[in-house]
């Protein structure tokens, strides 16, 4: 059988299953106030990690300062992010170690274990199957999805690989509403659509398409291009920083 793309015509079962569920898509609000600030939740495994670090090394306290200067960030702005988390600091003296990690760990949701699926095993959809590290941090992905028929029934690190047919089949089966979206990036609305419809609630976007969703849904971008472009910017800022430092120096002894 040969490959399949990733297009669907106007009677396929996707296109039925969008529309059967487009208006009801299209009214959902959320009522849910998120208590914690997405930048504070973005640093917090920063604070995690310097203090699994520090436990490592046998250190038993551990000061909002210490984090500070060791991650380059303000004090005032870490003492005002573990205010978010259900942990005191002794005076003088700091956070017990075992305890900021115990309870960043939980607060993070790290130590529970929150199955996924993952839609189009490509390069990068592969190597995340590959990526054990994951688990570590409560996320495992127990299949993946594709439109590639040649792919259906195979596996990458023992996770099971199916055609994206079978996806509704299987997320009513087990519940999972967390989505990994690794798709090429001309087909991430349309796979995002479907992964809605199906019952997926959370996506982790790693496309460079910013995909429109409803409000109820919950959608982190992660593209390793813009994380690029930013390095490459930053980079060729430096560069011409010193080409101008070079030649003012070459004037100044030229004078």
């Amino acid at each position: 059988m040969t490959s399949r793309t990733w297009v669907f015509e106007k009677n396929d079962y996707f296109c039925r299953l969008l529309f059967k569920t487009a208006i009801k898509m299209s009214n959902l609000e959320t009522t849910v106030q998120f208590k914690v600030p997405e930048p504070t939740l973005r640093r917090l495994p920063w604070y995690l990690a310097y203090a699994q670090l520090v436990f490592k090394e046998g250190e038993l306290y551990l000061s909002s300062t210490q984090i500070a200067k060791n991650i380059a960030v303000d004090a005032s702005m870490v003492a005002k992010d573990l205010s978010y988390v259900n942990i005191a600091g002794r005076t003088r003296v700091g956070y017990d170690v075992k305890d900021l990690v115990d309870i960043l760990e939980s607060f993070l949701g790290f130590t529970n274990s929150h199955k996924a699926f993952l839609f189009g095993v490509g390069s990068l959809g592969g190597a995340l199957m590959h990526d054990n590290g994951l688990e570590q941090f409560g996320l495992e992905i127990v299949a993946g999805f594709d439109v590639k028929y040649e792919l259906s029934g195979t596996s990458i690190n023992r996770i099971p690989i199916h055609h994206l047919d079978r996806f509704v089949e299987l997320q009513n089966q087990t519940g999972i509403n967390i989505g990994i979206l690794t798709v090429p990036v001309d087909k991430a609305q349309m796979v995002s659509e479907i992964m809605i419809t199906g019952g997926i609630q959370a996506i982790w976007n790693f496309t460079p398409f910013r995909i429109r969703v409803p409000e109820n849904i919950i959608v982190q971008n992660t593209s390793i291009y813009a994380h690029l472009a930013v390095m490459f910017n930053r980079l060729n800022a430096i560069k011409e920083d010193e080409k101008k430092q070079i030649t003012n120096i070459k004037q100044q002894k030229n004078k």
